[in-house]
């Protein structure tokens, strides 16, 4: 089977384009292939498919083998290996994802792909949709969240996915491997959640690390860090938009304030290709 490793940001993924290969067990090939001792290794697995509602769907499988709505990392890879292994001629087309349809656009100097932008449509604030419980349709700002007997200040946003964003002094000091697991699981959420341990450096930059939901601490999350920056505009943090620096890189995240959608920016770059047995 031939497949494709990229990373955005240092969030590694594998990829799978379904149009050629065949795989009869998404769930059990990803945790298969993401081991990073007896496997490929990387965060997740993408799957390239065909979408009778937009131009290509994109289906994302965790480490753990749960299913993921969507990642913002992995859509920037998605629609560059859409591109430059010639799926599309366009610059800018529709995937459809467990998030809904959302719209990447290439962004292309000299004819080669310096990035991508994504519209990665509008953030979900009430606390049944997100979901977090107890909240009813109201917003989750600056609220109590209690793990491991120290009460925190919570945000949540959905992203098509659960956000959990809490602000902290010092992000890189934060004990997010202790403590990382025990927000994902907290009764709060009744889907899990995906963390975001937050430093504010100024209005328009902050540091940001991620425990994520089927994956744990991840060198950087495109959803999460969509969430950051409507949960900083939310608390008053931060400008609409920031730049938000991750353990493997940087994303640009900007909240239009006239459509009331989140666009990422970031890189995406292919790693390697190769073959495995299915």
């Amino acid at each position: 089977m031939r497949f494709s490793k990229w990373q955005g940001c240092g969030n590694d993924f594998v990829l799978v384009d379904c149009f050629k290969e065949n795989v009869s067990d998404f769930a059990a090939f990803a945790k298969k292939v993401c081991d990073r001792h007896y496997g490929i290794g990387g965060d997740g697995v993408l799957y390239v498919l065909p979408s009778d509602k937009a131009d290509f769907r994109m289906r994302i499988f965790n480490t753990d083998g749960s299913e993921a709505e969507m990642c913002g990392n992995g859509i920037r890879c998605f629609a560059r290996y859409l591109h430059d292994f010639g799926l599309t001629e366009k610059e800018e087309f529709t995937v459809e994802t467990g998030a809904g349809i959302l719209v990447p656009r290439l962004q292309i100097e000299a004819g080669k792909v310096t990035g991508v932008r994504v519209d990665m449509g509008e953030p979900v604030l009430e606390g049944e949709k997100i979901p977090v419980t107890g909240f009813g349709m109201n917003r989750v700002i600056e609220e109590d969240i209690e793990v491991k007997g120290k009460t925190y200040k919570m945000t949540c946003v959905s992203m098509g996915n659960p956000h959990c964003v809490i602000f902290v002094e010092d992000a890189e000091a934060f004990p997010i491997y202790e403590l990382g697991a025990s927000f994902e699981s907290h009764p709060a959420f009744p889907r899990k959640t995906n963390t975001e341990f937050v430093e504010v450096r100024d209005r328009q930059h902050v540091r940001m690390r991620v425990w994520e939901r089927g994956a744990a601490v991840t060198l950087a999350c495109g959803t999460g860090s969509c969430a950051t920056g409507v949960a900083g505009v939310l608390t008053g943090r931060t400008d609409r938009k920031v730049e938000v620096e991750l353990d493997g890189g940087k994303l640009t995240v900007e909240w239009d304030e006239a459509t009331n959608h989140v666009f990422m920016t970031g890189p995406a770059e292919l790693v390697f290709t190769g073959e495995i047995d299915g």
